[in-house]
This record gives structure tokens, C-alpha cells and sequence, in this order.
């Protein structure tokens, strides 16, 4: 079902309706714009589906030229420019004139047919062919605004981004060098330490320094073993276990 109606009169905005037409089904899918031309199917009824597109539309584009209020038959009751437009007004269908070129003026209230007159107060999108594309863009933006279904259907919406398989969730501070961001991870790690100015342990077990403060990373192991850092000015005493000189005794 068309959202868009396209009113327009031959003479005045026909090749403009078409390229609005040709625009819209391009951004919103084939079939979103009526347009009594290509329409309406052979054989089929005039009045009929022109009434019956007027009432289906979301929303009708009256386009509008240089000489469009100045033509008689526009305050003839059974011009279909004027009675298509009169349709959506009595269908509560919004109408959007849209201004061709740069010498259309607004509309008046006084140029039009009293039952047409509200449409002065609309307001009006233009089409300058010398600024076609960003026009046509704009009439489209305007109408995805307007209808939430041309909305749903707009193709040059940006898609949404595809979200990446498993979450990582990082909060670093300050950080000088390289910060690396993983998801799972299996296997060993090597890790890299620049401009250390002291002790690093980053794994189980001893850990041992060979340094000028070797005083201060010295390991011993076994029985009675003895370590004196720094200057000695007395005896040292020290027994560990039992006395060994008790034992070689019994030996004997």
C-alpha cells in the first residue's frame, strides 16, 4: 500500500512528480509512492483508485509549479488536482505542498478555492532542480519524520552495528606504553618490565636478586648456615639441633 501521494498537474509538475516518485521508491521500496501515471493499472477505474489512493496515503505531496494557481480548472469541483487534494483534507490526510523551483511563491488563501484555501497555511518543502539531490534528500528525510512506516522502510538509515561474539569489559587508568584489550585467553604469558627499581615477583617460588644490594636478596638453606652483613665487633654463638661431639663420643 502507498504511503505517498503524489498530486500533481500535467503541464505544471508532471516530470517533477516523477522524479519525486522514482526518488521514494528508490529510498523507501517500490510500491511507497502513488502516482496516478504508472499507478493506476490498465483497465482498472480512474475515479475509483485515484479516490481509493487518496484515502490509503499516510500523507499527500501536492506539487506545485510557477502557473499552478493561475490555471482555471483549479476552482473547478471536478479537477482531480483540486479534488484529490480536497479528499485528504477530508480525510484528515496531511498535505505538503511542495514548491518547484525558485520563482513558485508561496501560496495564498486568496488564489485558491475556498475549500483548498487551509492549504496557504501548510508548511511547504521546495524542489529547485539546481539543488535536486539535496532537496530530494530533504523531502525524504521529511517524510520518514512524518511516517513511522516510511521510517521503518528507509534504506539509507545506517544499519545497526553487530555486536562482537562475547562481552570484554576494561577499565585502565593512567597507563605509559601499550595497553592491550583481549577476550579469553589460554597458553602462557610473558611478562615485559621496563625501568624496574626494585624487587619483581610474578610468579610462585624464591625469588632471588644478584645486584649491588646483595645484602638485601641473599638466600641460604640447610642447618646452621650463618650470614653477617655489615661490621662485626663481637663473638657470634650459635647451636642448631643436637650436639655433634655428643654423638662421635657414644660412637666411640
Amino acid at each position: 500500500m502507498p504511503d505517498v501521494f503524489v498530486n500533481y498537474r500535467t503541464g505544471d509538475g508532471d516530470q517533477a512528480a516523477a522524479l519525486i516518485a522514482r526518488e521514494l521508491s528508490h529510498r523507501f521500496g517500490e510500491g511507497s509512492a502513488f502516482r496516478a501515471s504508472e499507478s493506476i493499472k490498465v483497465g482498472a477505474p480512474f475515479p475509483r483508485e485515484l479516490l481509493q489512493g487518496v484515502r490509503r496515503s499516510a500523507v499527500l505531496l501536492a506539487v506545485i509549479g510557477p502557473g499552478w494557481t493561475r490555471c482555471p480548472d483549479l476552482h473547478r469541483k471536478d479537477d482531480w488536482v483540486h479534488r484529490e487534494i480536497a479528499e485528504a483534507f477530508h480525510c484528515a490526510i496531511p498535505v505538503v505542498p511542495v514548491l518547484l523551483g525558485r520563482e513558485t511563491k508561496r501560496l495564498k488563501a486568496t488564489d485558491l478555492p475556498e475549500d483548498l484555501a487551509q492549504l496557504a497555511d501548510v508548511q511547504s518543502l521546495r524542489l529547485d532542480m539546481q539543488n535536486a539531490n539535496a532537496d530530494l534528500l530533504r523531502i525524504g528525510d521529511e517524510l520518514a519524520d512524518l511516517v513511522p512506516s516510511l521510517a521503518a522502510a528507509d534504506r539509507s538509515a545506517p544499519p545497526e552495528p553487530e555486536a562482537a561474539p562475547g562481552n570484554v569489559h576494561n577499565s585502565v587508568g593512567e597507563v605509559n606504553g601499550t595497553a592491550v584489550q583481549t577476550g579469553h585467553f589460554s597458553g602462557d604469558a610473558g611478562t615485559v618490565i621496563k625501568d624496574n627499581r626494585g624487587s619483581v615477583h610474578t610468579g610462585s617460588g624464591n625469588l632471588y636478586e644478584n645486584s649491588r644490594h646483595y645484602q638485601d636478596s641473599q638466600h641460604f638453606s640447610g642447618d646452621g648456615a650463618t650470614h653477617v652483613a655489615g661490621d662485626n665487633h663481637g663473638g657470634i654463638h650459635h647451636r642448631f639441633g643436637e650436639d655433634r661431639r655428643k654423638h662421635e663420643d657414644d660412637e666411640r
